[in-house]
C-alpha cells in the first residue's frame, strides 16, 4: 500500500480521534437532538436512497430497499430515542450499584453491497446515540449511494451542532487498505456486515469486533399451522427484495402428510417446482462449485434473470424457485445460503425427523442466526426452538421482517443479526446502541452484619464439611 493511502488513512483516525474527545462531553439532550435530525434527514429521503442502491447494485428492487431504509431510520429511532447512554444510566438502590455509560471510541462500519444504505443509516444511528464518531466503509460496488447516505446523515447531524468529523467515509478501493484500516491502533470497534471471509478478516484484525455469522435459515411448516397462512409469509419473506436479507429463508421443510397440501398452496401463490434437470440448471448458475459460495451473479436477481441465465423456461408470474432435495452438504449446493428467490424443498417423515433435517441445514453454515416455524402447537414449538442452535427462531412469521425487529415483533431493530460463539460471534443480540458503550460501575462498601459475625474461622476448620458451611452461610447472610 503506498504511502498516501497510509496517510491518508492516519488522517481519517486522527479526525475521528478528535472527534471523540469532544462528542465525549455532551450530554443526552445534545445528542438526542443529534439522532432525531439524522433520523429525520435520513427517513426523508428513504426513496432517493433507495432507488440509487438499487441502480447501483443491480440487486433487489427499490420498493423493498424504501422499507429497509424505513426499519433503519423510523423503527430504529423508535426504539433509541428514550434510551439512556449518557452518565448514569440505572442506579439499585437494593445493592447500591451504580451503572455509568462511556463512550467506546471512533467505530468502523463495514456495509455489505446487499443492504448498503440501510446498514449505513443503522449504524450511524446508533453511533451517534452512543457517541462514538463513525467511520463508513462502503462496499465497492454501492460506493455512490453509500457515500450519499453518510453524507446526508453527516450534514443532518451538523445542523444539529455534532461534533465536526463525528460521520467519515473512505474511498478506498482495496482490501489491504481496509485491513490497515481495520488494524489501527486508534479504532475502538469494527461494526462488520458482510461475507464471511471479510467478518473473519474484522475478528482477526486485533481490534474489537462486533461481526454477523452466515444465515441459512431453515423453515419448518408443522402440521398444525395454517397451510395457506405459511406459505403466503413465507414467499412474502422470501422475495423480499429478491432474498437479498440474510435471515430470509432458504430451505423449508415439512412432513409428508401434509406435504401435497403444502406443494399445491406454494404453487397457488407462484411457486415453481424445479425437475432434477432444472435444479442442476439452476445450481450451476448460483453455485461456485470451487469456492463453495453462493454465485454473487445471483444474489438479489429476479426469478426472471435467474431463469434465463440457466436456460429453463418458467410460467409468467413465477415468485419463486423451489428446488425438491434429498440430502444436505455441500454435495447439495442449493441446500445452502443462497440470497436470491431460491428455495430449497424437503419431506420429512415425521416431526422428529423435520427437527433433525432443520438441524443439518442450521448446522450446515448458518449455525447461530435464526430458524422459523410455523405451528400452533405451543409443545412443538418450544421442542423446535431448545433444539435448534438459533439467535432467533421466529413463529408464525415471515423470516426476513421478523428477525430484524420489524413489524411482527418486539425484537430490537437491527441490520446487524449477531450468532453467538457457534457462529463465531460475541453476541446473539440484535446490535443496537447498548452495544457499544463501556459499562462503569460504582459499587460501595456493603457488608452484611450478620456475615461479619460469621467471619473466616470455620474456613479454617479442616473438620467443617462443605454442607457445613453452607449452612451457616445462609443462615448468616
Amino acid at each position: 500500500m503506498e504511502e498516501q493511502q497510509k496517510q491518508q488513512i492516519e488522517d481519517i483516525l486522527e479526525r475521528a480521534t478528535f472527534a471523540a474527545a469532544i462528542f465525549n462531553q455532551y450530554d443526552q439532550q445534545q445528542v438526542d437532538r443529534i439522532v432525531k435530525a439524522v433520523y429525520k434527514a435520513g427517513l426523508n429521503n428513504r426513496i432517493k436512497l433507495a432507488r440509487m442502491a438499487a441502480e447501483e447494485t443491480k440487486m433487489g428492487n427499490w420498493q423493498d430497499k424504501v422499507k429497509k431504509n424505513v426499519v433503519a431510520t423510523q423503527y430504529v429511532y423508535e426504539n433509541l430515542k428514550n434510551q439512556k447512554t449518557v452518565g448514569i444510566i440505572s442506579e439499585d438502590v437494593q445493592t447500591g450499584i451504580i451503572e455509568i455509560a462511556q463512550p467506546i471510541g471512533p467505530i468502523l462500519a463495514v456495509i455489505p453491497v446487499t443492504n448498503p444504505t440501510s446498514t449505513i443509516m443503522f449504524k450511524i444511528l446508533i453511533a451517534l446515540k452512543s457517541r462514538n464518531p463513525i467511520i463508513i466503509s462502503p462496499h465497492r460496488r454501492a460506493s455512490k449511494c453509500s457515500i450519499e447516505a453518510a453524507r446526508i446523515c453527516y450534514e443532518a447531524a451538523m445542523s444539529a451542532d455534532a461534533p465536526e468529523d463525528c460521520i467519515q467515509w473512505s474511498t478506498h478501493k482495496s482490501r489491504e487498505e481496509t485491513q490497515h484500516l481495520m488494524q489501527h491502533p486508534k479504532l475502538a470497534l469494527i461494526l462488520a456486515t458482510g461475507g464471511t471471509g471479510l467478518v473473519h478478516e474484522a475478528y482477526s484484525s486485533g481490534t474489537p469486533a462486533l461481526g454477523v455469522g452466515a444465515g441459512n435459515v431453515p423453515v419448518y411448516i408443522e402440521k398444525s399451522a395454517d397451510i395457506p397462512f405459511a406459505v403466503g409469509q413465507l414467499i412474502h419473506s422470501k422475495t423480499f427484495d429478491n432474498g437479498t436479507i440474510c435471515a430470509s429463508e432458504q430451505a423449508l421443510v415439512v412432513e409428508k402428510e401434509i406435504a401435497s397440501k403444502v406443494k399445491e398452496e406454494m404453487k397457488r401463490q407462484g411457486a415453481y417446482f424445479l425437475n432434477p434437470e432444472e435444479t442442476k440448471a439452476v445450481e450451476k448458475v448460483a453455485w461456485f462449485a470451487g469456492s463453495k459460495s453462493m454465485s454473487p451473479e445471483v444474489v438479489g436477481q429476479s426469478v426472471e434473470k435467474i431463469a434465463s441465465m440457466a436456460g429453463i423456461s418458467v410460467p409468467e408470474n413465477t415468485r419463486i424457485l423451489v428446488a425438491p432435495l434429498e440430502k444436505i452438504g455441500d454435495d447439495e449446493p442449493l441446500s445452502s445460503e443462497i440470497l436470491a428467490p431460491i428455495l430449497a424443498f424437503y419431506e420429512a417423515d415425521d416431526f422428529d425427523d423435520a427437527i433433525r433435517k432443520c438441524i443439518d441445514l442450521n448446522y450446515h453454515g448458518g449455525i447461530g442466526h435464526t430458524a422459523s416455524i410455523f405451528s400452533y402447537d405451543e409443545e412443538k414449538i418450544r421442542k423446535f426452538a431448545i433444539m435448534m442452535n438459533a439467535g432467533r427462531v421466529v413463529v408464525n412469521m415471515p423470516s426476513s421482517q421478523g428477525a430484524v425487529g420489524f413489524m411482527y415483533n418486539t425484537l430490537e431493530p437491527s441490520l446487524t443479526l449477531g450468532c453467538g460463539t457457534y457462529g463465531k460471534n460475541i453476541t446473539t443480540d440484535n446490535v443496537s446502541a447498548r452495544h457499544l458503550l463501556n459499562i462503569q460501575r460504582i459499587t460501595r462498601r456493603r457488608m452484611n452484619e450478620r456475615m461479619v459475625n460469621m467471619g473466616f474461622d470455620l474456613y479454617f476448620d479442616e473438620s467443617v464439611d462443605a454442607d457445613t458451611l453452607e449452612t451457616e452461610f445462609n443462615k448468616n447472610y
